[in-house]
């Protein structure tokens, strides 16, 4: 894996690049899955093998996570984001909110897995390509 450009991928879902191309430049860095652990702000990210690389994820003054995990609130976060009407930070931080303790974005199965700290989930299929 690239670890150049997989901190890349976290500048540009902080500068707001639209999912689809944060996530293919994760592929192209050799990136099958990761696993964003919002109670520890890491990110591991899995390539070939036991191939794995950890980092920070770089959201300041992060709010508690939530006891309830709230399914509703969290469609519409991913919705409300998917549109363009809210940034990656505000986006964190309304999962979070909304009793998200980490996601799972497995890139060849095409879709994220939004959990909660007792195993409550979201599952969201990726969105269409658009032209």
């Amino acid at each position: 894996m690239d670890t150049t450009m997989i901190d890349e991928c976290d500048r540009m879902s902080f500068a707001d690049i639209p999912f689809p191309q944060v996530v293919a430049h994760h592929a192209a860095a050799g990136v099958h899955s990761y696993r964003a652990d919002l109670i520890r702000r890491q990110k591991v990210c899995y390539g070939d093998a036991a191939a794995f690389y950890e980092a920070a994820i770089p959201l300041q003054d992060g709010p508690e996570i939530a006891t309830a995990f709230r399914d509703e609130e969290v469609s519409r976060a991913v919705q409300a984001i998917q549109r363009g009407e809210i940034g990656y930070d505000t986006f964190l931080r309304q999962i979070m909110q909304a009793g998200c303790a980490g996601y799972c974005v497995f890139i060849k199965g095409r879709k994220v897995v939004y959990f909660g700290r007792d195993g409550d989930c979201h599952i969201e299929n990726f969105p269409d390509a658009r032209a």
